[in-house]
């Protein structure tokens, strides 16, 4: 489909003639919708790529609008295919920091609960051990402040808002997250849970050699960990 070019931010880890690698911020969805039409990353990167021909939007690892972080996309049929198999085979290291309410006890742990569509809800998903579908997260407390921690979480499989149903499941949901946690923030106007995708890795599809890249926490965490101490 036919995405508009708009001129938006859009900050680039890295690009070659396979890929970009892209460092969304939070509020910004991937790719539009009914009600994001002129606002993703998408339609930034038409702009980016409006004097090259014919733009089609190919990204493997979609981030939910107000998780922050990097995403790769695809700049070809072939990239895309090899990108793609790559992440249902869960060949694709992810790595997400995030805020969540608590201390997390243990303070590393893995939590392996199966997730589904939530009955009655096109969006949220819920832990369903007769008929969900596997879902993996590792995690591992980095710091407690006043009764929140910042935690280092790693996707061993990639569902649907997974690591927000699966903190929440613990009683540890993300800071910000209306949908599965209390939405109250101390930082006046952040909208949305506290999560960043830091670290994202893989084997370029093309050159066979293994890529990792890193984003700095945005100025939001910094801020919100500093209002926490």
């Amino acid at each position: 489909y036919h995405v508009p070019p708009v001129k938006l931010p859009l900050s680039i880890v890295y690009e070659d003639e396979d890929i970009l690698v892209a460092n969304k911020p939070a509020k910004m969805p991937i790719h539009p919708s009914m009600d994001n039409y002129y606002n993703s990353l998408a339609n930034a990167l038409a702009w980016y790529y409006r004097d090259s021909g014919n733009f089609i939007f190919r990204c493997t690892n979609r981030l939910d609008r107000d998780t922050s972080g990097l995403t790769v996309i695809a700049k070809n049929m072939l990239s895309s295919a090899i990108l793609s198999d790559m992440a249902v085979r869960h060949a694709i290291t992810r790595e997400y920091l995030a805020i969540v309410r608590g201390v997390v006890t243990p303070a590393s742990g893995t939590i392996t609960a199966p997730l589904s569509r939530k009955p009655g809800s096109i969006i949220e998903r819920c832990v369903d051990f007769e008929h969900g579908e596997r879902a993996v997260t590792h995690y591992k407390t980095l710091e407690t402040k006043n009764g929140h921690s910042l935690v280092s979480l790693q996707l061993e499989t990639g569902r649907t808002h997974q690591i927000r149903v699966h903190m929440a499941s613990i009683r540890h949901p993300l800071l910000g997250d209306a949908v599965y946690g209390p939405a109250r923030c101390p930082i006046s106007g952040l909208c949305g849970q506290t999560l960043h995708a830091g670290i994202l890795g893989f084997i370029h599809p093309r050159t066979g050699e293994y890529m990792e890249f890193s984003a700095p926490l945005p100025d939001y965490f910094e801020k919100l960990l500093r209002t926490l101490s």
